[in-house]
């Protein structure tokens, strides 16, 4: 086995030259076949064990035996004692999900404070399948059958093409003890069910079942490489981005062949699950304008004609603008305000507005509209609500709930970046005016 782990951690490049790595070390069967194989190697290493109190005296041995086999090799060793139990009580987890957080919290810990190169760990061919399988059970998606990486961040997993039996065949050829964990006898834990009565049932079909569910696993894990691929190409044709919102039109995934997973990919990121992109497919089915569907940060709505995407808004404080205010700013940017000048030509642009001043009560707000205002537009007599001016521009729902208004008394006199009510325009009677400009 040894010549293969040296061509395995060769061809895939795992470990750089007179570079130091952190080992995490149980003292297992696991850990000390890797910890003999990268020793033999040449590969320099520190020790990390942590002794997580959970089985009394043997807990203690575990660590006395890691810690020896390290000082026997004059290898730096760091050792963390935990309370695990109350971790885990105070953070209202399971013993297993505080095991796994205390360790990695620790390993990443020591990792930093000597500048190492990665921490390994000592994952095997058993654990990715079980893995995959747990995975399975959890309901997760193509990804959850991609399993565990080789290399993942500062994380390297050199033994998963190794089985157990492989292990257990190398440490008695090299004479290397190791430590038993009884727990991993239990059957109270899902990863020990599956290890000891699931998998060996499955294993038992066809003497071929283990290696053809490797084979498999490994051409869904490239199919789904390839899909992603062939996702990022379509998200690219199909998804515009303006003003910090992200379009998809109806046409473009209402017809597509598997519609739902191509919602969920592109809505993953930003907190949506595939429960909502189910519900979204048969949303397209027949589309009610205005629906919207909710992460914990993020809207999506279905408008006219397309999906759109956005940032929840965040509730906008109110702005006092008191006479001669040099300037303010706003989610969309910064406005200049010019007090008391006359303008020769008429500003038409609607990013800014020019307001007769003598018109205007003070102290201007700026505020988010709402439902019940109204002004009149520019050119117009009579009033009008801000929610049919806004249909009748064709607003998106995601931007009518970022428009705001200038309100001068209990009067509106702009709709911020559309359009001035007809009642502050500047006139030929005009002797004074404010303009506002974008900056």
């Amino acid at each position: 086995m040894y010549e293969a782990f040296i061509s395995h951690i060769s061809q895939r490049t795992l470990f750089e030259p007179n570079k130091s790595y952190l080992l995490a070390c149980s003292g297992g069967l696991d850990s000390m076949a890797l910890a003999h194989l990268l020793y033999t190697a040449g590969i320099h290493v520190e020790v990390a064990h942590v002794n997580f109190g959970l089985r009394d005296t043997e807990s203690d041995g575990d660590e006395e035996f890691v810690k020896n086999w390290a000082k026997e090799r004059s290898l730096p060793v760091h050792i963390h004692r935990t309370n695990t139990v109350e971790w885990a009580e105070k953070k209202g987890i399971s013993i297993q999900m505080a095991a796994r957080e205390i360790r990695y919290q620790f390993f990443e810990e020591i990792r930093i404070q000597n500048t190492l190169e990665g921490i390994i760990l000592a994952h095997h061919e058993d654990d990715q399948l079980e893995t995959i399988f747990l995975n399975l059970v959890r309901g997760t998606g193509i990804e959850g059958l991609y399993g565990m990486s080789e290399r993942r961040g500062w994380l390297i997993r050199p033994l998963l093409p190794f089985s157990r039996a492989h292990l257990e065949i190398y440490m008695e050829e090299v004479k290397q003890p190791w430590r038993e964990d009884r727990s991993n006898a239990s059957s109270d834990y899902k990863r020990n069910k599956l290890r000891h009565s699931g998998l060996p049932a499955l294993y038992s079909l066809d003497p071929d079942t283990r290696q053809n569910l490797l084979q498999s696993f490994a051409r869904l894990k490239d199919t789904g490489k390839a899909f992603s691929s062939l996702f990022e190409i379509w998200k690219g044709e199909h998804v515009r981005e303006q003003h910090g919102i992200s379009f998809l039109s109806y046409k473009s995934i209402s017809t597509m062949p598997g519609a739902s997973s191509l919602l969920y990919f592109w809505l993953r990121p930003y907190g949506f699950n595939s429960d909502q992109a189910k519900t979204l497919v048969k949303s397209l089915e027949e589309v009610k304008s205005g629906r919207l569907i909710r992460s914990a940060q993020y809207e999506l709505s279905l408008d006219r004609e397309e999906l759109m995407l956005y940032p929840i808004p965040v509730a906008f404080p109110e702005l006092e603008l008191p006479f001669g205010t040099p300037s303010f700013v706003l989610p969309d940017g910064a406005y200049q305000l010019t007090w008391d000048i006359l303008q020769k030509a008429i500003d038409r642009n609607p990013a800014n507005a020019l307001l007769d001043l003598d018109c205007l009560e003070f102290p201007l707000q700026i505020r988010s509209w709402k439902e019940r205002d109204r002004f009149n537009p520019l050119g117009m007599q009579s009033e009008k609500k801000i929610s049919d001016f806004l249909i009748d521009n064709k607003v998106p729902l995601a931007l009518k709930k970022e428009v705001k208004v200038l309100v001068s008394g209990n009067k509106i006199a702009w709709v911020v970046g559309m359009r001035i009510a007809d009642w502050a325009k500047v006139g030929p009677a005009t002797q004074k005016c404010l303009h506002i400009q974008k900056s």
